[in-house]
């Protein structure tokens, strides 16, 4: 199961990294689920990064600061579902 946390206040740019990682999720549709959540709490967000938004996948942070495109994503998501085996 992958574990997958958007990082962000929910300003556009975070919310362009959730549909981002949400196409990437429906392309690559992971045998063993996922979990999808957005994490807003500032305190909570400074455990991962320091600038927004974020992506962390099984608790190992990808992204940070910027907009990777689904392409991106869904390579860091088979990556970690390899890694998981």
């Amino acid at each position: 199961m992958l574990n997958i946390k958007v990082l962000g206040s929910g300003c556009p740019n975070c919310q362009k990294v959730e549909e981002h990682t949400r196409q990437a999720l429906a392309d690559l549709r992971p045998a063993g689920g996922y979990e999808i959540e957005h994490v807003k709490n500032p305190l909570d967000i400074s455990e991962y990064v320091l600038k927004t938004p974020g992506l962390v996948i099984n608790e190992t942070v990808v992204s940070e600061g910027r907009i990777p495109d689904t392409a991106e994503i869904m390579t860091w998501l088979a990556d970690a579902l390899l890694a998981s085996e």
